[in-house]
Parts: structure tokens; C-alpha cells; sequence
């Protein structure tokens, strides 16, 4: 189960646990804003028109906050838990073993079963929202999960881990009284430190989008974004030198000199990659082939 921590300000961060929220609030409302300007005008009235038959109250009804449903929805339902994320340890890099292959059946994706990981259900939900035999019930729910998991497999620390409950037990020193574990940091403090506006940063973030960006971020599948996300958290997650495993008395660690703007420069990409790729999962699932693209 991974437990992190949900930090309303910087003045108040604390080592207590809360449910996790890759991202938080804000980084999935981003991922979201930034999809809405590139969808095609079909994929955005389709997404509109699906979104208005939902009649749960967990979020407000627009697309954004829709992205951060699941997680409201897990609190709830644990079952759904493991859905978030994909634990590739740092010592193998085994996403088949951290994400074994589930049979394909006839259930619906939301029918479970618990164990599966966030490639898994993010390929599964994928394909029940773009086939016309859908219900319109599982659609809404395919739509609302990808909202969500696209999101989810960028933040490095939901395709990785050192033993150590994906970063939640890696206790850091940001200054003073002040500390956080690696999740908490990655999924909140770092996003609120680019900017605490999600619609800002959204617009900020999306109108960098290059071409060439483009070109390159349109490919590849939900396994190769989990490699992605996990060669980052090799790369620059655990350069904090952090020990593998679980030890409630290991004293916080500071940060590595630069670490900080480091973490600020990969999460604002890997926010604007995921919003450029949610956009793609959702022109491709809901857009006919032809529709003029839109930006705005």
C-alpha cells in the first residue's frame, strides 16, 4: 500500500502519513489543462459529453478535476490501490516482475482484480473507452481512470522503487523544522514550487510544447512510459543517496546542491508529457481519423 503525504503548504510540512496523490491535486489538473488544449474538437466534445452523464460528487464535474478522481475514489475502495502505480525496484529493473501479465477476459476493466499495476489497467481502460461495445457506465469510468494514470506513470516515483514504498520512507530536510518523505516531495512540493496555479502552470507548460517535442512524445506505449519514468528515478529521484528499505530511525536527509532545480526542470517535463500524451490516448480513442486538431 503506498502511503505519502498530502501537504496543503510548504509552512506545514510534516513526516505524517496521508493517502498518496501522484502529483497531487494541481499536477493532475495540469496533466489535464494541458491535454484539453491539444484535443480534437470531436475527442473534446466526446470527453464533455461523457463527463456530463457522471453523477458522482467525489470531484467537481469539469475535466480537470475529473483527473483527480481515482484517488479520491481509492480511499474508498483499496481495491483499486495498486493500480497507481508499478514498483520497479532499482536493484533489477524488472517491470515484468513488478507488472506480471495479466490473463485478458471478458470482465471490465473496473471489475479488477486488485493486483494488477497502473500499465496494466491504463492498456486495459484505454482500449474499453475507445470500443463502441463499451457501456456508457464503463466508459465513464475508462475515461475518468486514464484521466488519471496517464498522469500517474509520469511521476517517477509511481514506476519505481528501492524497497522503500516508492520513496515514502526516505525522510527529507527542506530547511528548518520543515521535512517531507521523497514522494510527498516529488508529488506536491515540487509542482506547487514551479507554480502553485495548476491553470497557470497548465497554460505555461503547454504553450512550450515544441514540435519536435511532439513528434518524439507521440510514441511509445504505457510500458515504455513506465521505462521512462523509471530511468528518471535512477537518474535524478535517488541521487539523494537514500538507503534501500524501510528504517523509521534514519535521520532526514538534505538535499544534494541543485537538487532542487533539478527535480523542478524534470517535473515540469514529465507534466507537459504527460498532458501531450493524454491528449494523444484520447484524440485516438474518441476522435474520428481526419478531425482538425485544436490548441486552446
Amino acid at each position: 500500500m503506498r502511503i505519502s503525504l498530502l501537504l496543503p503548504c510548504l509552512a506545514a510540512l510534516a513526516l505524517s502519513p496521508a493517502p498518496a496523490l501522484a502529483w497531487g491535486s494541481e499536477g493532475h489538473q495540469v496533466v489535464a489543462l494541458i491535454a484539453r488544449q491539444y484535443l480534437k474538437p470531436e475527442a473534446r466534445r466526446r470527453v464533455d459529453a461523457i463527463l456530463a452523464t457522471d453523477q458522482d460528487t467525489l470531484t467537481a464535474p469539469d475535466m480537470a478535476a475529473r483527473a483527480t478522481w481515482a484517488d479520491a475514489w481509492r480511499r474508498e475502495h483499496k481495491d483499486t490501490e495498486n493500480w497507481h502505480f508499478a514498483d520497479i525496484e532499482l536493484d533489477d529493473g524488472d517491470l515484468a516482475k513488478a507488472c506480471p501479465e495479466s490473463p485478458s477476459g471478458d470482465a471490465a476493466a473496473s471489475a479488477g482484480p486488485a493486483t494488477e499495476c497502473i500499465v496494466t489497467k491504463l492498456e486495459q481502460f484505454t482500449r474499453e473507452l475507445a470500443a463502441p461495445a463499451t457501456s456508457p457506465q464503463e466508459r465513464l469510468l475508462a475515461l475518468k481512470f486514464v484521466l488519471h494514470f496517464v498522469g500517474d506513470l509520469h511521476q517517477p516515483l509511481h514506476a519505481s522503487d528501492n524497497h522503500d514504498r516508492g520513496g515514502n520512507c526516505v525522510a527529507l530536510a527542506l530547511g528548518g523544522p520543515r521535512t517531507v518523505n521523497l514522494h510527498g516531495y516529488w508529488d506536491t512540493v515540487v509542482v506547487g514550487e514551479i507554480d502553485p496555479d495548476a491553470k497557470a502552470l497548465a497554460k505555461q507548460l503547454g504553450k512550450r510544447i515544441r514540435r519536435q517535442e511532439m513528434a518524439a512524445w507521440s510514441t511509445g506505449t504505457p510500458k515504455d512510459w513506465a521505462r521512462e519514468s523509471f530511468g528518471l528515478a535512477r537518474q535524478v529521484v535517488y541521487t539523494v543517496q537514500s538507503q534501500p528499505g524501510c528504517d523509521e530511525t534514519r535521520a532526514p536527509i538534505a538535499l544534494p546542491a541543485g537538487y532542487d532545480a533539478q527535480a523542478r526542470h524534470v517535473a515540469a517535463e514529465q507534466l507537459a508529457k504527460a498532458g501531450w500524451r493524454l491528449a494523444q490516448v484520447l484524440n485516438r480513442a474518441l476522435a474520428p481519423v481526419g478531425d482538425v486538431g485544436a490548441k486552446g
